[in-house]
């Protein structure tokens, strides 16, 4: 093609020599031997020498390009892909996320009914066009009908609760079985959150398919179905992993990212902050949070490209309007009343509250999930999902707070009561002439409408219970083969507390507004505290306590609400339940998840405090065999091919011979692989008999020897080696901070072992007395 069509296109408008200059800088982006510098399936890609790669090609188009006006269109053209790539990556996940935003809701309200005027229609959106709607009951609507309604024709008795109750429970059933079986079916990597994976992915590890266009179609789908079942998990995190699979699928239309795996993952660390960005509507937040929580290699240009992939991925879902209501959230709210300095006393109670519930929610769940894994339930992933999701309808519906979407129930939460509203945690009422003298003062004073009416203590004790089955079900849930997202989840626990607490600090405040603490608080016609501020603290510090996010949590809640003179209740809280969760268990739930399934991730906040030497590590042990190594010169084909068969390693120093084994470089296993098919393929008179040589120059051989097989390209020269005592705590450093596969240990030039990640890790997990044996992969 390029030699045939290339010409043909160009010749009238550029010269042969230009010409040339454009076929050389395309064949520069391809390797001399289809797959030389690929990674096989669960291996770690070698970051040093993808940015090696990297630079050599950007030096070489940059030195091109002062040669000819082609070569600099093409420079222009390879600079620009990056943002042209981000440009792409915003829309197609703003896109994505506001159709399942619409989906979602849609088949949410489903379970309950279906509207008359156009099935399509939620239940929000049939009652607007209604003229018959009022404040009081806008949730009611002629055009609006329960499916007891259209199953009997009548609007009243006994047998309408128990027909809605058996018809919402079959909607959940149903949603939740084609969600399993869709993801067992089509795409298993699209259950879960995904940001454990992404975390390890974003470390450098290759999980071949987990973000691929299978796993992208079945993870939109069942994401909607998961939500609607009315599961406790939300579709944040799945989010975030729908915006990595757009982004990995988009590269591989730029040869840049297609072919550079370092390159890659840039990409993938500005997809989280999209993730985030189109979940909350924050893209702020979302780039903090790709930069604080999943990112292992962040540069300041990555910074960049996530904002601005971040700002058309929200501009997107705001032209999309997915809620109607012109805002990027559902639960958009704004306060207008002064917090006061000893609100700070709940606002840390509430941090408090926070970092126990995410110690509490980790332990239990990484349990819950062990014991999936470890025993006959983990063979029954379809029953598992039935079961719960049976469980969870046939205790949610009774009760208006679980039977509402989790985003409705944040957002009813949040919301302050104003004068229209209908809801019973509005239940306020004024004093009756048969209260106390000290009530009455109150009511005189103007400020009885806000004491607490019947609904109001209905709606507490309805709340108290949605908390503890909330709490219940999100343990359960989370880790099911179903997406499941942990973010609303977490939010709802919190923003139940919160609420709770402002009711009972409200009630206070107004009962005893004279008193000491309270005075100043409350004016007639004002509010003196308001709860909804304390459900937005609550359910930042639950979400902390979870994930342990800071910067990126505070920035999120603030976005979410609008209101800037809430951060220091915000960080207070947040604060404080960082603290609380790591005085009681160190991981955050994603770490606590990549260390359950043994993926080889080396967290950057855990430190390293034994003190060992690389000799400690290293391999071979005594008494291990020998350590496999290959010769720059001496070895024939059969002898190196017989290697492969008989080892599993990824790859294989190269020393100068076995009686001097002076180190000489290291070469990958899936080079020598497929360098070899490609000799015996292409190289004519190669045989099993055919020396091996990694040197430049030819050695004196025999006239009717067969040709010697050269493979000094797929060599590094330049492997990272360390002494036998180098402390242990500088290897992990080294391997932390340059993305490391192997280090081999050497003495005074000598060969003496190999220390690879996975090495690391399991020495990691015996110094902390875990089972070594649970990295599972290399």
């Amino acid at each position: 093609w390029r030699q045939n069509c290339v010409p043909s296109i160009l010749s009238e408008v550029y010269s042969k020599h230009d010409m040339i200059i454009l076929i050389n800088l395309m064949d520069l982006l391809d390797d001399t031997v289809p797959g030389i510098g690929t990674y096989e399936d669960f291996n770690t890609i070698d970051w040093v020498r993808e940015k090696s790669k990297d630079r050599d090609r950007h030096r070489e188009i940059t030195n091109k390009s002062k040669q000819s006006t082609v070569a600099l269109l093409f420079s222009i053209s390879d600079a620009f892909s990056g943002w042209l790539l981000m440009l792409f990556i915003g829309l197609m996940s703003g896109a994505l996320a506001g159709g399942i935003d619409i989906a979602a809701h849609w088949m949410t309200d489903l379970k309950e009914g279906v509207c008359l005027n156009g099935f399509w229609f939620n239940h929000e959106h049939c009652c607007w066009a209604s003229n018959e709607t009022t404040f009081q009951e806008r949730d009611k609507c002629p055009q609006w009908k329960s499916w007891a309604e259209l199953m009997v024709g009548v609007s009243e008795g006994p047998g309408l609760y128990v027909l809605n109750y058996f018809m919402y429970m079959c909607w959940a059933l149903l949603f939740a079985f084609l969600t399993v079986i869709l993801v067992r079916a089509f795409a298993p990597y699209a259950c879960g959150s995904g940001i454990p994976e992404i975390k390890t992915i974003l470390s450098g590890f290759i999980i071949r398919g987990y973000l691929g266009k299978w796993t992208l179609i079945i993870k939109t789908i069942t994401l909607v179905l998961a939500v609607s079942s009315g599961l406790s998990l939300g579709k944040e995190g799945p989010l975030v992993h729908v915006a990595c699979c757009c982004a990995n699928i988009l590269c591989h239309f730029f040869t840049k990212y297609r072919r550079n795996e370092a390159k890659r993952r840039e990409v993938l660390s500005a997809a989280s902050a999209v993730g985030v960005s189109v979940a909350f509507g924050a893209p702020i937040g979302g780039v903090l949070f790709s930069l604080e929580e999943v990112s292992y290699y962040f540069p300041l240009k990555t910074l960049w490209r996530s904002f601005f992939a971040a700002l058309v991925a929200a501009f997107t879902l705001r032209s999309i309007n997915p809620f109607g209501n012109s805002r990027l959230v559902l639960f958009y709210v704004e306060f207008h009343t002064p917090w006061h300095l000893l609100e700070l006393i709940p606002f840390v109670l509430l941090g408090i509250f926070g970092g126990l519930w995410g110690a509490f929610f980790i332990r239990a769940n990484i349990a819950w999930c062990r014991l999936r894994k470890n025993t006959c339930l983990g063979h029954y992933p379809v029953l598992e999902v039935v079961v719960v999701t049976l469980l969870t309808a046939f205790l949610a519906f009774p009760i208006e707070y679980t039977r509402m979407s989790s985003s409705e129930l944040i957002s009813e939460l949040f919301n302050d009561c104003g004068l229209l509203d209908s809801s019973k945690l509005c239940g306020y009422t004024s004093n009756s002439g048969s209260a106390s003298g000290s009530v009455n003062a109150t009511a005189a004073n103007g400020l009885g409408a806000r004491l607490a009416g019947p609904d109001l203590y209905t709606a507490m004790w309805q709340l108290a219970l949605a908390l503890l089955l909330k709490m219940i079900f999100t343990v359960v849930t989370f880790g099911m083969k179903v997406p499941s997202g942990l973010f609303i989840p977490s939010m709802a626990v919190g923003a139940i507390a919160g609420r709770l607490l402002g009711v009972c600090m409200e009630q206070l405040a107004i009962r005893h507004h004279e008193g000491d603490i309270f005075r100043g608080w409350c004016s007639p016609g004002a509010d003196c505290i308001t709860p909804g501020l304390y459900a937005m603290v609550g359910a930042a510090a639950c979400l902390g306590g979870v994930t342990r996010m800071t910067v990126s949590l505070v920035v999120i809640m603030f976005e979410l609400t609008g209101g800037l003179e809430y951060i220091v209740p915000l960080m207070a809280a947040a604060m404080t339940s960082k603290w609380v969760a790591d005085a009681l268990g160190r991981e955050s739930i994603y770490e606590a998840h990549i260390r359950l399934n043994g993926y080889p991730f080396l967290e950057a906040k855990e430190e390293f405090r034994h003190k060992t030497l690389a000799t400690d590590v290293m391999r071979p042990r005594r008494g291990d065999p020998l350590l496999s190594v290959l010769t720059e010169s001496g070895m024939t084909v059969e002898e190196v091919e017989r290697l492969i068969t008989d080892t599993t390693y990824s790859g294989f120093p190269v020393v100068i011979s076995q009686q001097s084994p002076r180190l000489v470089g290291f070469v990958l296993r899936r080079d020598l692989v497929i360098s070899l098919e490609n000799a015996r393929r292409n190289q004519e008179g190669v045989v099993s008999m055919s020396p091996i040589l990694f040197t430049e120059c030819d050695p004196p051989m025999s006239p009717s020897a067969p040709p010697a097989v050269k493979l000094h390209s797929i060599l590094d020269l330049s492997p990272f080696t360390v002494t036998v005592h180098t402390p242990m705590e500088i290897v992990v450093d080294i391997f932390r901070k340059l993305g490391l596969r192997q280090c081999l240990v050497i003495q005074n030039g000598r060969l003496l072992g190999i220390i690879t990640k996975k090495d690391i890790l399991k020495h990691m997990a015996q110094m902390a007395n875990r089972d070594p044996d649970s990295i599972l992969f290399n």
